[in-house]
């Protein structure tokens, strides 16, 4: 995303329109617009033609720039589970990936980058109750390898405000124990962020649905809002929709209980069950 923002800023400043830059590479307009929206990978021989087109003639800068484009091409560690991981979330875990914060909403369940097996494999049987049981293991083992993000020297920051719903909905009670344990446990980690929106608070501005919050380390990107639905996920990065989610967050923040309270809830419910 970043290297096709990136050479779109080139193609803006070298005053080229699409119809240009696509006659230098026998394509189509809409071929150089989907390289520059990240929906294809990046052909080095494209790229390098486009640069020169664009007035990079620096034989140095021009392969800085396709040795970039080499590494992004590289398939993450994520396409190990290509057989059970659907199209529409593997750009979801390649945007945790090099996330610099993730903020997220969830009404139900508990985020999976804080599930703990047993619970991931409960929720995993309920979303999918026709799925054999080997791709539900497999789902599994995705779910707690994506959870390392949150362990790695540059972790991003997670900031999750979960509804009071995702502790009183009727689960095994061992496994929710346990996964309360691991949410306090996570209330300790100094990039992580917890809050919980009692039923006392009342109505609040996101009770559509779960979503995420991605912000990143690179200036090109804006923030970017993943909503799922049964059959699919959402991604929006225009400017004026994702404000109305971080306006949304940011009321839900100040609405529900502060953070500092959040692992004495946890603890009180933890006696509950």
């Amino acid at each position: 995303m970043v290297l096709g923002r990136r050479l779109q800023d080139l193609r803006e400043q070298a005053g080229l329109g699409y119809e240009e830059a696509a006659a230098a590479l026998d394509v189509t307009h809409s071929t150089i617009r989907r390289m520059e929206k990240a929906e294809v990978s990046l052909k080095i021989l494209y790229v390098d033609r486009l640069l020169r087109t664009y007035g990079v003639t620096e034989p140095s800068e021009i392969e800085a720039f396709l040795n970039l484009v080499r590494e992004a091409n590289q398939p993450g560690w994520w396409h190990r589970y290509r057989d059970v991981l659907p199209d529409w979330f593997s750009a979801h875990v390649s945007l945790e990936v090099e996330a610099a914060l993730i903020r997220a909403y969830e009404p139900h369940y508990v985020h999976g980058l804080l599930q703990t097996p047993d619970y991931a494999r409960t929720v995993l049987r309920a979303g999918l109750p026709h799925a054999p049981e080997a791709e539900i293991e497999r789902l599994v083992q995705l779910r707690v390898e994506r959870q390392a993000l949150l362990a790695r020297k540059d972790a991003p920051r997670f900031w999750g405000v979960m509804d009071e719903t995702v502790f009183r909905r009727a689960t095994d009670r061992t496994v929710l124990r346990a996964q309360v344990d691991r949410l306090i446990e996570a209330c300790s980690l100094p990039n992580v962020t917890l809050q919980v929106m009692p039923f006392a608070a009342g109505p609040h501005p996101a009770m559509y649905g779960p979503f995420c919050i991605f912000r990143f380390r690179f200036q090109e990107l804006p923030d970017i809002v993943y909503s799922e639905s049964l059959t699919g996920a959402v991604y929006i990065d225009d400017r004026d929709d994702v404000s109305v989610y971080l306006e949304a967050l940011d009321r839900m923040c100040a609405q529900a209980a502060p953070a500092p309270s959040t692992e004495a809830y946890l603890s009180g419910i933890r006696k509950e069950i």
